[in-house]
């Protein structure tokens, strides 16, 4: 059975679908892709699996491909390069459709290249990893990464629709199960303490991939992300909460070269030290940052920063896409459901915490 929500911006709305099989169902993909000419954006990883079920199902459209390699080490402009010459050698116009079929790679690739090419053409995205169907392909932003910083070059490009197959989570490695938990445990902290209390009760539910318990978490998601998306479409405010977690989880993956940690596995460790800094300013106490940290034990995260010392992190934060006027915004706990954005926590409680972290 077909979950749809949608995303309300006014200008435009879009529809997110959520059950499974349907990467395979030809009405629900001719009622969602516009336009006569299709163009495939994938991976080697996720084309061979779910590539010719979406061909199967599309044999009236122009379908053009371009599969890339694997791994948030290609998420660069070379990469982007890559899509937009393929776009441009199959002879491709601005009534095209660009799909974007795998995580959030693929996903943030593929819209990036949409929202270039030609000044703009539709991107529907089909998000195959629980990390994308839960954030990253829902409210428009794409991008690629640069050496100096990750997200740093990119565009916001809502997509035209949004199409998460359930079934797409049997053939998920259980590590990048787990690294999508970790968005979802982000939704709970940020806005929702009842979706935090569900899943410290449901986390063994999840792992064994129940599907109704994945379901449930996917749709909430996308339901707490759209409302937020719908009030702040370009994170001018609000929608700087959606970061929670992410300001240091960048900082860790660009030191570590975008290879150690998977994004949720970054995301992950940098909820717990923003919760720390949280309770240090006294916005929390103790046995909030007890509970964060045993649910995200619970699904298998890792808990500890790499040492890379406090003096590295703080350059790499200082390349967020929040500092305004040299201050870097953190999103920090206010409470399980209530995140606030401030600049205002002290010098002095941000180095005791990235020595405690980072040293």
């Amino acid at each position: 059975m077909v979950q749809t929500i949608h995303v309300d911006l006014g200008h435009t709305r879009y529809p997110i679908d959520i059950g499974p099989g349907l990467l395979g169902d030809r009405a629900l993909l001719d009622l969602r892709l516009p336009g006569a000419d299709l163009f495939v954006v994938s991976n080697l990883t996720v084309a061979p699996l779910y590539l010719p079920r979406l061909r199967a199902a599309l044999t009236d459209r122009r379908l053009g491909e371009c599969i890339l390699a694997d791994g948030e080490r290609h998420k660069t402009l070379a990469t982007a390069a890559a899509v937009l010459d393929a776009l441009v050698e199959q002879r491709f116009n601005r009534d095209t459709t660009v799909i974007a079929l795998g995580g959030g790679v693929v996903g943030d690739i593929g819209g990036f290249a949409a929202a270039c090419y030609q000044r703009g053409v539709a991107c529907v995205q089909m998000p195959t990893t629980l990390l994308a169907q839960v954030d990253s392909s829902v409210g428009g932003k794409t991008g690629v990464n640069h050496p100096g910083g990750k997200n740093l070059i990119g565009a916001f490009h809502q997509p035209a629709a949004v199409i998460a197959d359930t079934e797409s989570l049997a053939t998920l490695p259980q590590r990048e199960l787990r690294a999508g938990l970790a968005e979802v445990v982000k939704y709970g902290c940020i806005a929702d303490a009842a979706l935090f209390d569900w899943l410290e009760r449901s986390m063994p539910r999840l792992l064994a991939r129940d599907p109704e318990a994945l379901t449930h978490a996917i749709r909430r998601s996308c339901e707490l992300k759209a409302s937020v998306v719908a009030r702040d479409e370009r994170e001018s405010g609000l929608r700087a909460v959606l970061n929670f977690g992410h300001t240091f989880g960048h900082a860790i993956e660009a030191a570590t070269g975008y290879q150690r940690y998977l994004h949720g596995e970054a995301v992950a460790i940098g909820m717990l030290i923003a919760t720390d800094l949280s309770a240090r300013l006294g916005l929390v106490d103790a046995p909030v940052l007890a509970r964060l940290r045993a649910l995200l034990g619970a699904a298998g995260l890792p808990l500890d920063a790499p040492r890379i010392g406090a003096a590295k992190a703080r350059q790499l934060l200082q390349m967020d896409k929040k500092v305004l006027r040299g201050a870097v915004r953190l999103v920090l706990l206010a409470a399980i459901g209530r995140a606030t954005v401030s600049a205002d926590y002290g010098e002095e409680a941000l180095e005791r915490t990235l020595v405690e972290h980072f040293e």
